[in-house]
C-alpha cells in the first residue's frame, strides 16, 4: 500500500483575517487522506487573530522566521551565484536584498521537509513565501508550486525566479492567465491551472430562505473586507449618503479590520463616517470569524464590496453561497464570478452614484433580488466550490510523486 502523501502547505502571515478559504482547502485536503503540513513565515498580529479556528491551525504551524544573518550567509554560500545572478543583474539591488531576507528560512524549510519526508510544498503565494521555497528547492529541497491569487505586480520582484522552478502553478482566473506571457516569458512553468478560489457551499448556506426587502424597515447591507483603501469601503459610505439623502433609510455593516490592527487605515474611514454624518448609519465590526460574517450574511438585505480592484473575492462566493443578492464591481477577475443580471448586478469601480443606482433596483425589486439570490447559489455550486482546488492541488502532487517512483 502506498504512503499516504503530505504535502506541505506555505501561506504567508497565517492565519490572517481573510484566510477562511485556505482552512476550508486544507480540510478538503484532508478528508481526501492527504496529510498537510501547514508552514508561514510569521504569525498574524494579535488583533487580527479573529476565526474560531486560528488557535489550531497557529499550534500546526511550523513558522519559519525572520532573517538569521549567520544561517543567511550559510545558505548563500550553499547555492552557485549563477542561479539568480541574471535576475539580480536585471532587477537590482532589491532583489538581492529579498533573497538574504529569505535564505534562513529557506534552510529551515528544506531542513524540516527533509526530517518529515515531505517533498512537495504547495505555495499560495508569488510574494516572498514564493523565494523561501524556489531557495529550499535549490539547496536540494522539496520541489514546489505556486497559487497567483491576484496581479503579479502585487507581489513583488524576482517573479521569473520565482516561477523558474516551480513544478506547476495554479491561477484564479482566466485574466491572470492571459497576462503571464507578458510577466514570465520562457519562465512561465509547463502546468498552469485556472483554478478559481472557492467556499464550503455544505457551511456557507441558510436555514430558511431568502426574504426579499419589501420595506417598512432600515434597508441593511453588508460587506466584508480588509480595512484597506483599494476596497473601496469609503465609496460604499458615500452611496448609503446617496441613498439617505434620497429618502432611504439604509444601514451599513462593514466586516474587517485594517493591517495594524484597528490603528491604521480604520481610523481613516472613521473619520469620512463622520464627516458624511453617518454614525448611526456605519457600524465597523472589526476582525470578525466565519461564524460572525455568515450570520450577518444571511440577515442582510444585500451584500455588496466597492473595491477598486479584486482579483475574483472570495468573500463574494459566501454571499452567493448564502444566497444573499450580491453587488460586484467590474474590475479584476470578478467578472468571471458574477455575470451581470444572471447572477448579480455589476457597477464600476469608484462610482459611488452607480453603487447606490444598483442598490435602489435591488430594494425595489423583491423578484429581481429573489432570482438573483437563488441563481448565485447555483453558480456557486456549479463552479466555485473549495472542494475543486483541492482535487487539483491533490491530484498534481500525486502525479508528481507517481513520475520520481517510475
Amino acid at each position: 500500500m502506498a504512503k499516504p502523501l503530505t504535502l506541505g502547505y506555505l501561506i504567508p502571515q497565517f492565519p490572517g483575517q481573510t484566510h477562511i478559504f485556505f482552512w476550508r482547502e486544507i480540510l478538503a485536503l484532508e478528508r481526501m487522506g492527504i496529510n498537510v503540513a501547514l508552514f508561514s513565515t510569521r504569525p498574524p498580529p494579535p488583533g487580527l487573530i479573529s476565526h474560531s479556528w486560528s488557535e489550531e491551525a497557529i499550534a500546526r504551524t511550523e513558522y519559519l522566521g525572520q532573517i538569521k544573518p549567520v544561517e543567511a550567509a550559510k545558505t548563500a554560500l550553499g547555492i552557485s551565484p549563477t542561479l539568480y545572478a541574471r535576475d539580480v543583474l536585471r532587477e537590482g539591488k532589491a532583489l538581492a536584498k529579498d533573497l538574504a531576507i529569505s535564505a534562513a528560512a529557506a534552510h529551515r524549510l528544506r531542513d524540516i521537509c527533509r526530517d518529515r519526508g515531505i517533498s512537495h510544498v504547495h505555495v499560495h503565494s508569488c510574494g516572498r513565501a514564493a523565494l523561501v521555497a524556489m531557495l529550499a528547492n535549490r539547496l536540494g529541497g522539496p520541489d514546489y508550486s505556486l497559487t497567483l491569487h491576484g496581479d503579479m505586480g502585487d507581489y513583488g520582484i524576482g517573479q521569473r525566479l520565482k516561477w523558474r522552478h516551480a513544478k506547476f502553478a495554479t491561477v484564479v482566473t482566466e485574466k491572470l492567465l492571459s497576462e503571464l506571457p507578458g510577466h514570465l516569458g520562457d519562465d512561465r512553468p509547463d502546468r498552469v491551472i485556472v483554478q478559481p478560489m472557492g467556499v464550503d457551499p455544505m457551511v456557507l448556506q441558510r436555514d430558511t430562505p431568502y426574504v426579499p426587502y419589501a420595506g417598512g424597515r432600515p434597508l441593511q447591507l453588508f460587506s466584508c473586507g480588509r480595512l484597506n483603501r483599494i476596497k473601496g469601503h469609503d465609496d460604499l459610505m458615500k452611496s448609503v449618503r446617496i441613498l439617505l439623502d434620497k429618502g432611504i433609510d439604509v444601514h451599513l455593516t462593514i466586516a474587517g479590520e485594517d493591517d495594524d490592527g484597528g490603528v491604521g487605515y480604520r481610523q481613516v474611514l472613521e473619520t469620512v463616517r463622520d464627516n458624511l454624518k453617518l454614525r448611526d448609519h456605519v457600524t465597523f465590526l472589526g476582525a470578525v470569524d466565519a461564524e460572525t460574517v455568515k450570520s450577518h450574511l444571511v440577515s442582510t438585505d444585500i451584500f455588496t464590496l466597492a473595491s477598486w480592484h479584486e482579483a475574483l473575492g472570495v468573500v463574494y462566493m459566501e454571499a452567493m453561497s448564502c444566497e444573499t443578492p450580491v453587488i460586484g464591481v467590474r474590475t479584476g477577475g470578478v467578472p468571471e464570478l458574477i455575470r451581470d443580471g444572471v447572477d448579480g448586478l455589476m457597477v464600476p469601480p469608484q462610482d459611488p452614484e452607480a453603487m447606490a443606482e444598483a442598490i435602489l433596483k435591488l430594494a425595489a425589486d423583491p423578484d429581481m433580488a429573489t432570482r438573483l439570490s437563488a441563481a448565485g447559489r447555483q453558480r456557486i455550486l456549479e463552479k466555485f466550490s473549495c472542494h475543486k482546488g483541492a482535487e487539483v492541488l491533490a491530484r498534481e502532487a500525486l502525479d508528481l510523486r507517481i513520475s520520481k517512483e517510475i
